[in-house]
């Protein structure tokens, strides 16, 4: 079985292009969510978490995002520790998810693939791009976030420049007609090579 990581900048539409591939009947990780369940689940990494950053990171031991993002976004040494944390906890637990799967190739959906050197656990690499402007709109439209906050969650991801030669497969997600037919030739090309 082929592991497959996608991977993009925040909001460039790495969730649609995941659904897209599940609908394919692709099984899909993804990390994030992961890493949120185990942040609530694992007391460990719950004890780490408040350790590093306060006993204010949990409320009523459900995970305060806010607090968090405020606590790291502006801090890299922080973000890089919480990282740290999370992120083999996030490993472990791909790799037990992969031992029940059947299928010609699995994705793992990870916003900072490159960013924390995972890259080289991948067999291949799709990433998703859109414009930076395109991508601030869909995030502020999403989360209603202030342009400020988000712009400084985007300096802690790499450029896509530097993403664009380590990946095997590049999605430009702008039109969703367009998306879905990148998405089926890359399935196709995928299960060429799994067969």
């Amino acid at each position: 079985m082929k592991i497959i990581g996608l991977t993009g900048g925040i909001g460039s539409g790495k969730t649609t292009v995941a659904k897209l591939f599940k609908e394919l009947g692709v099984p899909v990780y993804n990390s994030d969510l992961r890493a949120k369940k185990l942040m609530k689940n694992s007391k460990e990494i719950r004890t780490a978490v408040m350790d590093l950053l306060g006993k204010d990171s949990y409320v009523l031991e459900k995970l305060n995002k806010k607090y968090i993002a405020d606590k790291v976004f502006n801090n890299k040494e922080l973000l890089q520790k919480l990282n740290e944390i999370v992120h083999p906890a996030v490993r472990n637990d791909f790799l037990r998810w992969v031992k029940s799967r059947k299928a010609a190739y699995v994705i793992q959906e990870a916003a900072i693939l490159f960013e924390n050197n995972s890259y080289s656990n991948f067999d291949k690499i799709i990433l998703v791009k859109a414009p930076k402007q395109v991508r601030l709109e869909r995030i502020i439209a999403r989360d209603n976030g202030a342009k400020e906050e988000i712009l400084a969650r985007m300096e802690n991801q790499w450029d896509d420049s530097k993403k664009i030669p380590l990946s095997d497969y590049i999605i430009e997600n702008i039109d969703l007609d367009q998306t879905k037919l990148q998405v089926q030739q890359i399935h196709q090309q995928l299960t060429k090579i799994v067969a």
